[in-house]
């Protein structure tokens, strides 16, 4: 791990530390006999049919990527692309950010790809992924019995908000998609003047990002193709949120009996404290849907605190015992692959110099 990596992490690591330091202190009445009783009264045929959901998940995201290879690999078969998809979350959870474009790589290096080709394919799929969530959300805000019947009817206000907050966010996303389609070179030259006035480097990298993202729209070939990436993106995270409220409802706490629809919440909790992350033991993540269950749920503190651990487990570790054993299997080293997969990032973007 290199100096920027080690900081980084030490930082991550002490805001964490305040945010859990201030989080029980708020919760000064906090039982941890409590903690550990619930955790063995959870249903665990509940925890093994949201392990099971996820696992789908994971099939789902590999029947995407296929159909964005449809073009080029027309043979490559879906399952094909379930090793490399989940060898690539398990880098994820264990390395952290430093094991993003594992999954990429190995689906280049599987079909024999330029990496380029596949990690833009992988910037292509993030819209579709924030685009599938939106859908999710806004029929949740717009659902006369979804977020208006949470608890405290005073967030669903703010619910609200960022839901247009999204719906906006999505329509600039496709109209840059728009524009990148049509215009892609002119748009990344404009992108390395405009941002290489702070810094030659960043400009040409996000110069070379606009381009990925070009040639990763290329793979969506007609409506029909389009079509399938956003039932699948969709029902992906319908799943997802099917997989939280299986963990929910093993706790059999009535306060816990959440439908799917303000599951969507903790959903978007989880995906906002992602991004304050430690690898291997997460901790945004956890902590952010612990306050959403305790605030806008009013969860017991004990209840909230057992449940987002286990939704993080559930939701985001359990991949790591398959994607072990497989790497395993393939004679494949996660840290060796973020490496080569960060360093022929590194060629890419020198190449497009």
């Amino acid at each position: 791990m290199d100096k920027k990596r080690i900081l980084a992490s030490l930082a991550v690591f002490l805001i964490l530390a305040i945010l859990f330091y201030l989080q029980y202190r708020h919760w000064q009445s906090f039982d941890w006999g409590t903690f550990w009783a619930q955790n063995h009264r959870i249903k665990k045929i509940h925890v093994l049919h949201g392990i099971v959901l996820i696992y789908v998940g994971y099939l789902l995201r590999a029947i995407r990527w296929k159909i964005f290879l449809q073009p080029v690999r027309p043979k490559v078969k879906s399952l094909e692309l379930v090793s490399p998809t989940l060898i690539g979350f398990t880098g994820l959870a264990l390395l952290g950010r430093a094991g993003e474009f594992i999954r990429p790589y190995l689906i280049a290096r599987h079909t024999d790809l330029p990496f380029s080709s596949q990690l833009a394919v992988w910037t292509v799929e993030r819209i579709f992924d924030v685009g599938a969530f939106t859908v999710l959300m806004v029929l949740a805000i717009f659902l006369p019995s979804a977020l208006p019947a949470i608890p405290h009817p005073e967030y669903y206000i703010r619910f609200r908000e960022g839901g247009f907050f999204l719906i906006a966010l999505v329509l600039g996303l496709a109209l840059a998609a728009i524009l990148v389609r049509r215009s892609g070179e002119a748009v990344a030259r404009w992108v390395e003047k405009q941002f290489g006035h702070f810094s030659a480097n960043l400009g040409h990298k996000l110069a070379q990002r606009v381009r990925e993202f070009g040639a990763g729209l290329d793979t969506i070939h007609g409506p029909l193709s389009m079509l399938w990436l956003s039932i699948v993106s969709v029902g992906m995270w319908y799943i997802i949120a099917l997989a939280y409220q299986e963990v929910t409802h093993s706790y059999g706490a009535p306060s816990l009996e959440i439908p799917v629809s303000q599951l969507l919440i903790l959903m978007g909790a989880s995906m906002l404290g992602s991004m304050l992350q430690l690898p291997a033991v997460g901790g945004g993540s956890q902590m952010a849907t612990i306050a959403a269950l305790s605030s806008v749920f009013d969860v017991p503190p004990e209840i909230a605190a057992s449940c987002g651990i286990l939704l993080w487990l559930v939701t985001f570790a359990a991949v790591v015992p398959s994607g072990l054993i497989l790497a395993h299997h393939e004679r494949l080293s996660l840290r060796k692959l973020s490496k080569e997969s960060h360093r022929a990032e590194e060629a890419d973007l020198a190449a497009g110099s």
